[in-house]
C-alpha cells in the first residue's frame, strides 16, 4: 500500500502471543513511510502483556508517538493496561467498523488488537482505518472532553482544586529550589537526577526562524538535528518543504510557525497557513495568538483564533502549540491564555516567539504548567534558552519541550557533564 499524505510516529508493542502479528504490522507501517518505535517484545518467549501495553501508552502520553498499537491474545487486557496511563484512550478493535468508531466518536489514540481474533490482512486494514480517521464532530469532541474530565477526577485531585498531590509536591519543591538559589541560573540540586544528553536532545525543537536564513542555513539546521537526534526542527513555513526532504527517513519532526511573529493576522489566514504547512510536511504547528485580543479581553476572538488552527492540526494529525508571548502579558492574561488553549483543544502552550521583549522565565513556565495541569497539555519553553543550565531550570519548572537555536551548544554541555559524572 502506498504511503498516505502524511507520516506518523507510531509506537508498537506486543506480548509473546502477538509478536508475529506485531512484526507484520510494523513492516506494513514502515512501508507506508511511518516512523515506528517498537517497544517490544522481540521474541516469542513468554512475557507479561501489561508491561508492553503501558510502554506503548507512555510513548503516546509523552508525545513521542502520535498513536500506539498493541497486540496480545484478545486485545482486551492491553486496552485496560494502556488506559491506566493518563492521557491515553485505548480501544480494543477487531473490525474496521469498530476502529472507525473508536477514532470518530472516541478520539482513541491507542489501538489494541487480539492476535487470536484477527488475521494479518484484517489487522492491517483495521490499523489503516484507525490511523486515517479523525474525531472532528463537535458533539463527539465534547463527549471525549467529558471522558478526560472524568480521568482528571479519578487521578486523585482534591475537590475544589485543579492540582493533584503530585502537582502540589512538584510546585513546592520548585519554590524551595528557587528560594535556596535566589532564583539564579545555578545547576540542578545534587538530589535531582541530571538530564542526560539523550533526554536533552529529545526535549529540543532545534530552531531557526531568522528572516535572513538561507537554504544553506536550513540544510545545516536539519543535518544537525539528524546528527544529534533533536525532537524536531522549527522553521518558517517557507522552509518546510526543504526541511521535510532533508529529514525524510529520520525520526526528526518538522515544526512550522504560524502567524509569526506578531500573531496579528486574521484567524482565517492562520488556518490557511497551518493547512499548507501540514500538507507540505509539518507535523507540529506553533501558532502565535492574537495578543491584542487577549489583552483586550476579547476571549471569543482568541478562542476562535486558536481553535481554527487546532482543528486543522487534528485533521492533519499534527501537534498544535499556542505561543502566548508571555513577556507582553500579566499573570492573569497568561492564565487566561492557557485556559483558552485548553478549551480549544491544543496540545501545548508555549512561552514566546523569541522576537519580542523577553523570552521564557522559570516563573512563567511554572505558572503555565500549573494552569494546564488539569488537561495535561505540554509546556514549551522558548526564547532565551541558551545553556544546559537554562534547559534544566525550565524542565524543573514544568517544561516538557524546549525551543532553542543554541541546541548544539546545549547538547555539548550536557555530554561534557555526563562525561565528568561518569
Amino acid at each position: 500500500m502506498s504511503a498516505g499524505p502524511s507520516t506518523l510516529r507510531i509506537a508498537v508493542g506486543a506480548d509473546h502471543g502477538g509478536f508475529e502479528l506485531k512484526e507484520a504490522l510494523k513492516a506494513h507501517l514502515v512501508a507506508q513511510g511511518h516512523a515506528v518505535e517498537d517497544v517490544g517484545t522481540h521474541s516469542k518467549e513468554a512475557v507479561d502483556y501489561p508491561r508492553f501495553a503501558q510502554a506503548v501508552a507512555q510513548a503516546v502520553a509523552s508525545s513521542r508517538a502520535r498513536f500506539g498499537i498493541m497486540v496480545d491474545g484478545a486485545g482486551i487486557g492491553s486496552a485496560m493496561a494502556a488506559n491506566k496511563v493518563p492521557g491515553v484512550l485505548a480501544a480494543a478493535c477487531n473490525t474496521e467498523a469498530l476502529a472507525r468508531n473508536a477514532r470518530e466518536h472516541n478520539d482513541a489514540n491507542v489501538l489494541t488488537l487480539g492476535a487470536a481474533h484477527v488475521d494479518t490482512a484484517t489487522a492491517k486494514k483495521i490499523a489503516d482505518v484507525f490511523l486515517t480517521v479523525s474525531c472532528t464532530e463537535a458533539r463527539h469532541q465534547r463527549r471525549v472532553g467529558m471522558i478526560r474530565d472524568a480521568e482528571k477526577g479519578a487521578s486523585g485531585m482534591a475537590q475544589g482544586t485543579d492540582l493533584s498531590p503530585e502537582d502540589v509536591k512538584r510546585i513546592a519543591e520548585r519554590v524551595t529550589q528557587l528560594l535556596g538559589r535566589g532564583g539564579g541560573a545555578a545547576a540542578p540540586a545534587a538530589t535531582e537526577k541530571p538530564l542526560g544528553p539523550d533526554e536533552v536532545a529529545k526535549l529540543i525543537d532545534h530552531t531557526l526562524l531568522k528572516p535572513e536564513a538561507t537554504a544553506a542555513d536550513i540544510e545545516k539546521l536539519c543535518n544537525e538535528a539528524r546528527k544529534y537526534g533533536f525532537f524536531s526542527v522549527c522553521v518558517n513555513p517557507v522552509n518546510v518543504v526543504q526541511a521535510k526532504k532533508i529529514l525524510l527517513g529520520t525520526t526528526v519532526r518538522v515544526c512550522a510557525v504560524v502567524g509569526f511573529p506578531l500573531g496579528a493576522q486574521a484567524p482565517d489566514s492562520k488556518v490557511l497557513e497551518a493547512r499548507r504547512a501540514i500538507r507540505e510536511g509539518a507535523k507540529e504547528i506553533d501558532m502565535v495568538i492574537n495578543v491584542g485580543a487577549l489583552k483586550g479581553k476579547n476571549d471569543a476572538l482568541v478562542l476562535k483564533d486558536i481553535r481554527g488552527v487546532v482543528e486543522v492540526c487534528k485533521d492533519g494529525r499534527a501537534l498544535s502549540k499556542v505561543i502566548l508571548e508571555t513577556s507582553l502579558l500579566t499573570d492573569e492574561e497568561k492564565v487566561r491564555g492557557c485556559e483558552l488553549s485548553m478549551k480549544a483543544g491544543a496540545d501545548f502552550v508555549k512561552t514566546s516567539t523569541g522576537f519580542s521583549t523577553g523570552g521564557a522565565t522559570v516563573e512563567d513556565v511554572a505558572l503555565m504548567a500549573r494552569t494546564v495541569a488539569p488537561k495535561r497539555l505540554g509546556v514549551k519553553a522558548s526564547g532565551g534558552v541558551r545553556t544546559y543550565a537554562d534547559v534544566v531550570k525550565m524542565v524543573r519548572a514544568g517544561a516538557t519541550r524546549v525551543g532553542a537555536s543554541a541546541s548544539v551548544k546545549i547538547l555539548e554541555e550536557a555530554t561534557a557533564l555526563a562525561g565528568k559524572k561518569g
